[in-house]
């Protein structure tokens, strides 16, 4: 079913009236009304709508992750704001399920040059996020579909230098692939540590700490002089030269998935690493609002960097309610003024355009997609944070999951090679026949 304009714009319409963004933490019907005046400024930049846009896609220069990114925050608009609006329903499902690629894995051949282990991580969190709030599945579950991204990633880890890890690319034709980096192993700690809560699967648990023990051991997390994790390092030199830099939505896969393992196991090991990383969040918050520290001060955040509070967000909200000992730092310390903020912001252009300063009580001019899904996940926290996410226990659903999928699709870090027919080699010996003739048609007519 492909959604008209006209239908999706009629779902938000009763935004459109507004010329602030009003927020009351304390009501449910205020919080669905602030995010849906939100998305309806996400869905400016949505091209799934549009007359010839690809179903699943925003418009350049977001990239394909920010979609993934966007859409698990739509998961828990829907579920606590719209599981009886058909509509929006329809759209959600389309946007994601369209993005699966052939092996239902979200290896897509659309980006398929240029796909990272992060992008792919970022889009199997949302995956997970369906798997854990019920969303309608299609002929292939939510939960098939992430044990298959979490088996391609785990096939490319890579001892072959620094002692392993996964590379930030998959392919080795795009730049970075010699960087091993914390976000590219944190989403598959991540993945892990939920599928391991959600299936009870060895598999998982020993792959989560597989990644935790490796991030210690390469230097990826360090308690010197303070708790740190660095972005990565080029594994050309075995890794031994760190990049510093420290970026919230990190911080926030890593402690969300430790209390994903904290909750599932009772391992003290993973209640002190909730507790570490916590503690180091707090480089975030400037008087108790969120921030992206490392560059927004400085007002040099870029269009990656300037969406990385969104799943920071949604991470922290997730920790909340996993482990209650964290509820009143999370949510009362730092969630509730953050999302006060973030509501007095989305004041510009009308009605609902975001700012990125959250502590200014206005919008402060900036807009873009980033802020949009950065102010629609702090404010939905005051929801998420009120239940926890399912298990098989709890409501949730194994149909259709299987521990094995993606094992047999070529996406190792040996196999990212592109299979080459006959017909494959005649048609580029016809090719590369053709552009021949035309450069040397063009180097005579230069010539006389």
């Amino acid at each position: 079913m492909r959604l008209s304009l006209s239908s999706v714009a009629a779902t938000f319409m009763c935004v459109a009236s507004t010329f602030a963004v009003t927020l009351d933490i304390t009501s449910k019907d205020s919080v669905c009304s602030a995010a849906s005046a939100i998305l309806a400024g996400e869905m400016d930049y949505y091209m799934g709508t549009r007359y010839g846009g690809t179903v699943g896609m925003f418009s350049p220069p977001y990239y394909w992750w920010h979609a993934g990114e966007v859409f698990g925050g739509w998961v828990d608009y829907w579920y606590f704001c719209q599981k009886d609006n058909d509509t929006f329903t329809q759209l959600l499902f389309n946007a994601m399920y369209d993005q699966r690629g052939a092996n239902n894995d979200y290896m897509p051949s659309n980006q398929s040059m240029t796909e990272g282990n992060d992008d792919q991580g970022v889009w199997g969190m949302a995956i997970m996020q369906a798997v854990e709030r019920n969303f309608t599945n299609g002929d292939k579950s939510w939960l098939y579909m992430i044990q298959a991204v979490f088996n391609t990633m785990n096939n490319r880890w890579d001892p072959s230098t620094c002692q392993g890890g996964l590379r930030w690319q998959i392919f080795t034709w795009n730049s970075g692939y010699n960087y091993k980096n914390s976000i590219a192993n944190g989403c598959l700690f991540h993945i892990a540590a939920r599928l391991y809560r959600y299936t009870e699967q060895q598999v998982y648990l020993d792959a989560a700490n597989r990644v935790f023990n490796w991030m210690w051991s390469v230097g990826f997390f360090s308690n010197t002089p303070e708790f740190i994790i660095y972005d990565g390092a080029e594994d050309t030199n075995n890794c031994t030269s760190l990049t510093i830099h420290k970026w919230s939505y990190t911080y926030g896969i890593f402690l969300a998935g430790s209390a994903y393992l904290y909750n599932a196991t009772g391992d003290q090991k993973w209640l002190t690493s909730v507790n570490t990383i916590l503690n180091a969040s707090s480089f975030f918050f400037n008087n108790s609002i969120m921030q992206e520290s490392s560059c927004q001060p400085y007002k040099v955040c870029n269009n990656d960097q300037r969406s990385f509070r969104s799943l920071f967000s949604r991470c922290l909200g997730l920790t909340a309610t996993l482990v209650p000992s964290t509820y009143d730092q999370i949510v009362t310390g730092w969630l509730q003024p953050s999302a006060k903020g973030a509501a007095a912001s989305c004041s510009g252009d009308g009605h609902n355009t975001c700012g990125q300063d959250w502590s200014l009580g206005s919008w402060d001019g900036m807009y873009g997609l980033g802020e949009q899904m950065s102010a629609m996940e702090v404010i939905m926290s005051m929801l998420t944070t009120q239940k926890d996410p399912l298990t098989p226990k709890t409501g949730g659903s194994t149909e259709g999951g299987d521990v094995s999928a993606g094992n047999t699709t070529i996406t190792g870090i040996n196999e990212n090679k592109i299979n080459v027919t006959k017909g494959d080699t005649t048609g580029a010996a016809i090719l590369t026949a053709v552009v021949l003739s035309v450069v040397l048609g063009c180097a005579i007519w230069m010539l006389f």
